[in-house]
């Protein structure tokens, strides 16, 4: 019997009153802390990375019976969940998303540059939030005086990327560590397309979607267009 066999065995004994489920506690326990998202960090849970790489083609199917896919990153060790598209009713995800404000858009676009420049190192890439906020300030409209407000702006997409877990805590009060899953929260094919994104951005004032095809999203970001939402909850 091979490890991802013995996973999907059926349980011996029910966990409650009416169980009628086939997965163990412990696989049970996974789906769940997936589910909730944002997403399993493996660097620091070995244990639950290890279980789902045992277990990966019964998860998966289980997801796929409620239109998710999960995606894994090797290199990095994250594991999440994302919706799949289909024109049909009743696939959307049970809980809507709620898409990144310009300034939460604009700090993970530029988070995202930085992780990718420490990649290789053997280091966390980490930021203080004051080195956030002059990143932030180098997108800050002209005519902007409200240095309160600003800064208010800013803290408020600190602590959103935060709540997401693409900016962890570090022992420092103010500083944080740059999330590896941030790779892949950020549907970017290229590396090199960032620019552009951030460019696109500070032109419109909006949100800018990397949901769609970066190439006509770019697009319409640039004439004016409306676009759709960018990282989930």
């Amino acid at each position: 019997m091979t490890p991802t066999d013995s996973y999907a065995a059926p349980i011996t004994e029910p966990l409650f009153e009416g169980d009628t489920g086939s997965f163990p506690l412990a696989l049970r326990q996974l789906v769940v802390r997936l589910l909730r998202g944002p997403y399993l960090d493996g660097s620091t849970d070995a244990a639950a990375w290890q279980l789902l790489l045992d277990s990966q083609p019964t998860v998966t199917r289980y997801f796929s019976e409620i239109f998710l896919a999960l995606s894994l990153d090797m290199d990095r060790k994250i594991a999440m969940l994302t919706p799949v598209q289909i024109d049909q009713p009743h696939t959307a995800p049970i809980a809507p998303r709620r898409a990144l404000k310009r300034d939460e858009t604009l700090l993970a676009l530029r988070l995202r540059l930085l992780l990718e420049q420490h990649s290789g190192t053997g280091t966390d890439a980490v930021i203080s939030r004051a080195g956030m906020h002059d990143v932030l300030a180098e997108h800050r409209a002209a005519g902007d005086r409200d240095d309160k407000r600003f800064a208010e702006s800013c803290d408020a997409a600190i602590a959103r990327l935060n709540s997401l877990r693409l900016l962890t805590n570090t022992e420092l009060a103010d500083e944080f560590r740059i999330s590896p899953a941030l790779a892949m929260a950020l549907p970017i094919s290229s590396i090199q397309d960032i620019p552009r994104y951030i460019a696109a951005i500070d032109a419109n004032q909006s949100v800018l979607s990397l949901s769609e095809a970066q190439a006509e999203e770019l697009e319409k970001a640039e004439n004016g267009e409306s676009t759709e939402e960018l990282v989930q909850e």
